[in-house]
């Protein structure tokens, strides 16, 4: 179970503020898993994780074996939920660099339609020459710009370079099970498909086909991250403070009630900073609406000690963080001896890095609290597959609860269309004239 302390925020609340909460949690989780709340349509995720192999998961399977066997490079075209989870989990099993080294077998993986850069696009071509290459379409309706010029263009680089009928079965499309453009376009070519069911938004979609297809052909077994799922799904099913579900909720809305909108979400491994922009997403999507919300900023450490660190160390006190932790891996490095000792790093010979990295945390800690932050630590334990899937359920399930708690329905997104709404107006598409 992922263990969540909260022994360094009591310089800004009390105990009996935690315990006054307990019956608005409860009532929060209640609402969230008994599905009366609003947004309740929307619940699926809920009861995705499974122990077993579903059909639907033994072609996933077998989809990822045969881009595998036959591409160089696999492409995955998504924005925001569509893109983020899968990229997440692949940077934070297998580092910011997997790709380095990698080709035929085990492909490289790039993402592509969540932008519009032509910089990027030019880069992704360049990327792209002299590789065979398979491409996933994430994508409920198919029509959201950066995705679907992105699929445009892909598709027709596909075509040209291997012919339609060989080019097809290149093309992954996941959608609605029933309805949309993309699902059309899928029939009317004959791509295989996956299904994000009609209940699951995308910022909760990660455990369906839109995480799971990515994560396979990257080599991850999509059933040990469902497993782990499967796992926090009944460990975390508890109604009290022995659930870390719980504490988290509770205590991020009790600094937010005491001036605290600002919620820093750090890891000490450079591979997290993608899977802190999926919990920025969920969080922020989540709960900012009706004028309420916590800013979720996402920071690596300690490389953003050094450009953060002066303005959370006296800056306003308007944040708090969350530090996640994890073990040290299995293989460890060792600071070696230098003779001459002009870095006077000698003192540390002999250290291993992550007892340096284990000291650099708790002198973080110590400095940020003495500093008037309120600091919540999670201690993930041993980072695998497994524990891939708790985090991500046991994160999906604490958003929800604490933004039932906060007042807001977690489930929709009005906010997302204004931007589009100008952008169209301005490119001159059919109906937004006026």
């Amino acid at each position: 179970m992922i263990q969540v302390d909260i022994s360094h925020v009591w310089g800004q609340l009390s105990l009996p503020d935690l315990l006054a909460t307990e019956k608005d949690v409860f009532a929060a989780h209640k609402t969230l898993t008994e599905g009366t709340g609003l947004g309740n349509d929307f619940l699926g995720w809920l009861k995705l994780p499974t122990r077993e192999e579903t059909q639907e998961l033994r072609r996933i399977r077998a989809a990822a074996q045969r881009i595998r066997a036959n591409s160089d490079v696999f492409v995955v075209i998504g924005i925001g939920g569509s893109y983020l989870g899968p990229r997440a989990a692949i940077e934070l099993l297998q580092g910011v660099n997997h790709n380095i080294g990698k080709g035929k077998g085990d492909p490289q993986i790039f993402f592509a339609g969540n932008g519009l850069s032509t910089r990027a696009w030019n880069e992704l071509c360049r990327l792209l020459e002299g590789k065979d290459f398979s491409v996933a379409i994430i994508s409920k309706s198919g029509t959201t710009t950066e995705p679907a010029i992105a699929t445009r263009a892909l598709l027709g680089m596909l075509e040209q370079k291997y012919g339609v009928a060989d080019a097809k079965e290149r093309i992954f499309a996941i959608t609605d099970p029933t309805k949309g453009a993309l699902r059309q376009m899928a029939t009317e070519a004959g791509w295989e498909t996956f299904v994000i069911p009609a209940n699951v938004g995308g910022r909760y979609s990660v455990l369906t086909p839109v995480g799971l297809l990515p994560m396979a052909v990257a080599g991850i077994d999509p059933m040990e991250v469902m497993a782990g799922a499967a796992d926090a799904m009944e460990r975390y099913d508890l109604r009290s403070f022995e659930n870390p579900v719980w504490l988290y909720a509770a205590i991020r809305n009790l600094l937010y009630r005491n001036g605290k909108a600002i919620e820093l979400f750090e890891s000490f491994e450079p591979g997290f900073r993608m899977f802190g922009g999926w919990w920025q997403q969920l969080f922020g999507e989540t709960e900012g609406k009706d004028g309420k919300g916590i800013f979720p900023v996402t920071a690596e450490l300690t490389a953003d000690l050094h450009s953060l660190g002066q303005m959370i160390q006296q800056g306003q006190r308007n944040i708090f963080e969350t530090m996640v932790r994890f073990d040290p891996p299995e293989k460890r490095a060792v600071v070696g001896p230098d003779a001459k000792n002009l870095d006077g790093l000698n003192y540390l010979e002999g250290k291993t890095l992550d007892f340096v990295d284990e000291q650099a945390f708790q002198g973080t800690l110590a400095a940020h609290v003495d500093g008037g932050v309120p600091v919540i630590t999670m201690q993930m334990g041993q980072l695998n597959s497994e524990k891939l899937g708790e985090m991500f359920y046991f994160l999906e399930l604490s958003c929800g609860v604490s933004a039932y708690l906060l007042g807001v329905n977690p489930f929709n997104q009005p906010g997302v269309e204004f931007y589009k709404r100008n952008m169209f107006k301005l490119l001159g598409k059919p109906g937004y004239e006026a």
